[in-house]
């Protein structure tokens, strides 16, 4: 297997293989994040920077049919359900969740077109 050589201060020079090379050296993206793409992705990022949030993202994407209600949520956190249900509102306002109301219950899927922009941003995935 080929190496390459990497000088680090002071002065060392570290082996390391191809796969440590893309790894190390790589750009994230291939191109800079433009104007508009940055505008878009902000407030995803902000929305997702709340634990509390972040988690709430994972356990839907990660249920059943991909899809939660509210009251498949509460337990999982020491919040109130007015509380959890402020930070379904957020990321439902960002556009990073759908939802649908069936009778008193609101159900919450991830909505897929969001979270493309995310991984194109953090992947250097085409979006």
């Amino acid at each position: 297997m080929s190496k390459s050589q990497v000088v680090v201060p002071p002065r060392r020079v570290l082996e390391l293989t191809p796969v440590e090379t893309v790894a190390c050296c790589s750009p994230l993206m291939q191109e800079p994040l433009s104007g508009e793409a940055a505008e878009r992705i902000a407030p995803l990022l902000k929305a997702l920077a709340d634990p509390v949030r972040l988690r709430l993202m994972s356990m839907i994407a990660s249920h059943a049919d991909g899809e939660a209600c509210v009251c498949d949520l509460n337990d999982a956190f020491d919040l109130s359900q007015p509380t959890i249900s402020h930070h379904l509102k957020v990321l439902h306002e960002v556009g990073l969740l759908d939802r649908n109301k069936r009778g008193v219950w609101v159900y919450y899927r991830i909505r897929p077109a969001a979270l493309a922009d995310l991984g194109a941003l953090l992947g250097g995935l085409p979006g």
